[in-house]
């Protein structure tokens, strides 16, 4: 399977790097710093975040795509980061009752309202460039929902995108709300969203305000994965960027993201414990 080169910053210590990643995350335990160099470029976050895939054990049930900013764009050579999403930590949300998510208390926690596309069919293992037209022709169905950005590091997102590929993208979970009917044929401007947290009214926003549309987002993700060896399968997720932004959050608050016609979404963080001691109803955690 083909996998990210890695930074000659980065070298062989990426999977000591990903370990410390990944045993923090397990224990739900903060880290007080990144845990080695910090990867010179992307290709040496995506050798980090490969050899965490690896060490995690599981494979994604979906991706997130985060939004470079533009001062850094250049350098990097990309406009948007890439995260994988993990079955334990994929939620429905159930209309009208608040969902208990998991954060790092002492790391890094924020709720993003997204729209998300799914997979009607496998990505061509081979295929890494697409358009936004070729990409659409593979979902089967748009949905509103959430991501729960999460990191045992509390300054993953201040220390910038080479930190956030290498943890997992920044991602820890994503909460799926309803299908959005007629999707295909909807404006983006027409699929709105509005985020509050303890009842403050924190963003509001519309797809047609994330850069170059959603699905253009799916489009660089289903080529970013099948780049590194991992195209993804009937039935993926993809979130495609915050639309009201990325509004961080503390054990015991209340978010409501609301998508007007298309339902709101509700959850409630609570200290995340370590990976086993855990307790998600059955009703509320979607095994897929």
């Amino acid at each position: 399977m083909k996998r990210s080169a890695a930074s000659t910053v980065t070298g062989d210590n990426s999977a000591e790097i990903a370990r410390a990643f990944t045993t923090a995350r397990r224990d739900a335990r903060p880290l007080p710093g990144f845990p080695g160099a910090i990867p010179a470029d992307l290709a040496g976050s995506y050798a980090i975040q490969d050899q965490a895939l690896d060490q995690w054990g599981e494979a994604p049930v979906g991706w997130k795509v985060g939004r470079i900013a533009p001062d850094l764009q250049g350098r990097l050579g990309e406009a948007r980061v890439a995260g994988p999403v993990f079955a334990r930590n994929r939620w429905l949300s159930i209309p009208g009752q608040v969902l208990d998510v998991p954060v790092f208390v002492g790391g890094f926690a924020a709720v993003e309202g997204e729209f998300v596309y799914r997979l009607g069919a496998d990505a061509p293992a081979g295929k890494t460039a697409w358009t936004a037209a070729e990409a659409l022709d593979l979902a089967d169905g748009l949905f509103v929902g959430v991501e729960i950005a999460g990191s045992p590091l509390a300054t993953i997102n201040a220390l910038g995108p080479l930190v956030v590929a290498s943890d997992f993208g920044n991602n820890w979970g994503l909460i799926l709300g309803p299908a959005i009917d007629g999707w295909r044929s909807r404006p983006f401007d027409s699929l709105t969203c509005r985020t509050s947290i303890d009842g403050a009214l924190v963003g509001t926003g519309s797809a047609a305000d994330l850069p170059d549309g959603p699905a253009e987002a799916f489009a660089w993700l289903l080529g970013h994965c099948a780049a590194r060896g991992r195209p993804l399968k009937a039935g993926d997720l993809v979130t495609t960027g915050a639309v009201t932004g990325v509004h961080d959050i503390v054990a015991g608050q209340t978010a409501r993201i609301d998508f007007g016609a298309f339902g709101e979404i509700l959850c409630r963080a609570k200290p995340a414990g370590p990976i086993g001691e855990e307790e998600t109803t059955h009703e509320q955690r979607d095994r897929g």
